[in-house]
């Protein structure tokens, strides 16, 4: 290849790459997921997919993005259906971030804002319904292993509601108040409070699927608007 045709085909090439970005920016809609706490927002631009607040993540919450993500591939995401946020003392994911993806200056959980959680047909819901939870409901909670002292704890709430009517979502919640039970027509019923920081812990516990983080989403724009 000559110097001419290197360079046709140079631009040739940055054209395309030009033109791709468009379609992409133009057609394709990026899914919305649970980022860690304290994520910009401008996450996905900061997020160097380095994978450093994985490794420190004491409840391996925190996954890496695949290939069907397009060009999110490889950032880091929470999928509260597996595992919820913790919002660990001093925030270890936070502080091993070196982009500023996380933002260093949260300190605590009154600063976190990763979504909010919304309650979806509550008919399933074992507290409404007044049922006991049994092993079998929670098997797959109790199955995964815990590998420490922190998990453990997390997974003997899980056990201690065994024979009891389900309080899951409330004995696991991290932020007093955040999620509780209210009375409507002598039944339980599970309310979501403006300091739901979204964590996804509840999502996590709730094996009856009747509860959902909404990720980036605020309480005011979910419940006020």
């Amino acid at each position: 290849m000559n110097r001419r045709e290197f360079g046709i085909f140079s631009i040739t090439a940055i054209g395309c790459a030009a033109g791709g970005g468009v379609l992409i920016n133009k057609f394709y809609e990026p899914k919305l997921h649970l980022r860690p706490p304290g994520s910009a927002e401008n996450f996905e631009s900061l997020c160097i997919k380095c994978g450093q607040c994985v490794q420190v993540c004491p409840y391996h919450s925190i996954e890496l993005l695949g290939l069907d993500d397009g060009i999110n591939i490889a950032s880091a995401y929470i999928n509260p259906s597996k595992r919820g946020c913790y919002l660990c003392d001093l925030f270890p994911c936070v502080l091993a971030c070196p982009s500023g993806a996380l933002d260093h200056s949260i300190n605590s959980i009154k600063d976190v804002k990763m979504g909010v959680a919304v309650v979806r047909d509550i008919q399933k819901c074992y507290a409404t319904l007044n049922k006991s939870v049994s092993q079998d409901n929670i098997s797959t909670l109790l199955e995964r292993k815990t590998y420490n002292q922190r998990e453990e704890e997390a997974k003997k709430i899980i056990e201690n509601n065994i024979n009891k009517s389900c309080s899951l979502c409330v004995d696991s919640c991290l932020v007093d108040g955040a999620i509780n039970f209210i009375e409507i027509d002598g039944k339980k019923v599970v309310k979501i409070e403006s300091n739901c920081v979204g964590c996804g812990v509840c999502q996590e516990v709730c094996f009856a699927g009747v509860i959902e983080i909404l990720p980036q989403k605020s309480y005011k724009e979910i419940y006020e608007e």
